[in-house]
């Protein structure tokens, strides 16, 4: 098996894809005001799905791989979006960065190299 799509919640689709939108992600499908699909450069795909309400701090975090984290963000910083922290090393062997949408979905962009499958400390 192959983890080849997300849905996020979203209380606003239109405003939510217009956020994604502004990452650089390609929309692929949309149907307001409940649903907006999204292509990342692999061909996997994300959507966003209308709710009610989000659940704050669930917890769930969803990575996006960077060649470049720093200039990843560089753009998105002259795009006005806003980051949660700038790109950081972390003692896992990726740099991250870390930004919310507009319903606080967390989202991690992030450059891990061939650590991303086979870290120093992976189970043989």
């Amino acid at each position: 098996m192959n983890l080849n799509q997300v849905t996020l919640p979203a209380t606003n689709v239109e405003r939510s894809a217009g956020f994604y939108r502004s990452l650089g992600f390609v929309q692929i499908v949309s149907d307001l005001p409940s649903y907006a699909r999204f292509e990342c450069p692999d061909g996997a795909t994300f959507s966003l799905h209308q709710v009610a309400a989000v659940a704050p701090d669930s917890g769930v975090i969803v990575y996006f791989e960077c060649e470049d984290v720093d200039a990843t963000c560089q753009r998105l910083l002259e795009r006005g979006v806003r980051l949660d922290s700038m790109p950081t090393d972390q003692r896992w062997l990726w740099r991250e960065a870390y930004l919310s949408d507009p319903d606080g979905n967390v989202l991690c962009l992030y450059h891990a190299g061939t650590n991303r499958r086979y870290p120093p400390w992976r189970l043989r």
